[in-house]
């Protein structure tokens, strides 16, 4: 058996996904889901009165992020969620051309102490995503592996907006492919895949407009089990996708949506 292929200080290359955080309403709680779901370890860092971003990591690699929302957030009806980064040479051209291109700005570019820089960018069809300027963290440690990130996927209601806009920002290529019934869009980042994006179909329910963060996992099944025992609810059951991999999409006990999915071929 071969060891995974682990980068030990990951190069991630302007429009591609290099980050995901949480946030939700209970941090102590979804820290215990999380940990105990996906064999991670936390390091705890207070960032600000009564704020607290709880780095985790899989082998002492960084793997992503939590922390509580504040009452700023939660008051304004911002349920939980994972949040996706994407790198960018710079957090103020990129959040400048994402407003150009129609794009809203959640949040205007703004430090992160000496880590990087960032904005939080709504799309001009309504889903939200980061973009990362990297000074000191470039970002996750660890993808593609079993428990950790290795997918971003946009779910949204005008995929020819949304499409224009994403090309338009970060100069990703679309590869569009007919899976039965689902017209599937692979965004390309040179010659590799940058994320998806599909059109919720109709009996999926009213699905907002999002970006989805889905984990890799060895066995789809048996995770999916293991979480609904931890408190999650399943939003998708498990499901085949042929020559790609099996996929289960889950809310987590204090609302959050993340999918898991076991790859037939991971990236290396």
């Amino acid at each position: 058996m071969t060891e995974p292929r682990m980068q030990e200080t990951p190069v991630y290359k302007p429009g591609t996904f290099c980050w995901v955080d949480l946030g939700t309403t209970d941090g102590e709680a979804a820290k215990k889901f999380y940990t105990e779901l996906f064999g991670w370890s936390f390091t705890d860092n207070p960032v600000g009165p009564g704020m607290v971003y709880t780095i985790l990591k899989l082998d002492n690699k960084d793997v992503g992020a939590l922390y509580k929302m504040p009452e700023e957030m939660t008051s304004q009806g911002v349920p939980p969620h994972w949040l996706s980064y994407a790198s960018v040479t710079s957090a103020d051209e990129s959040a400048a051309k994402a407003k150009e291109l129609g794009a809203t700005l959640m949040k205007e570019p703004f430090d992160v102490m000496d880590v990087g820089r960032m904005a939080i960018v709504q799309d001009p069809a309504g889903a939200v995503f980061a973009l990362w300027q990297a000074r000191t963290h470039a970002g996750a440690g660890v993808v593609n592996v079993p428990n950790s990130f290795c997918w971003n996927e946009l779910a949204t209601p005008d995929t020819t907006k949304a499409g224009d806009f994403y090309t338009g920002l970060f100069g990703w290529g679309k590869n569009v492919q007919q899976m039965g019934p689902m017209t599937y869009t692979s965004f390309m980042n040179g010659d590799r895949p940058a994320g998806g994006m599909y059109e919720p179909p109709p009996e999926m329910g009213n699905v907002p407009p999002h970006w989805l963060v889905y984990f890799a996992v060895d066995d789809t099944d048996a995770k999916l089990k293991q979480a609904t025992e931890l408190g999650a609810k399943i939003i998708a059951p498990a499901m085949d996708i042929p020559g790609t991999g099996r996929f289960a999409i889950l809310q987590d006990p204090q609302g959050a949506v993340f999918g898991i999915i076991k790859l037939s071929n991971p990236p290396a």
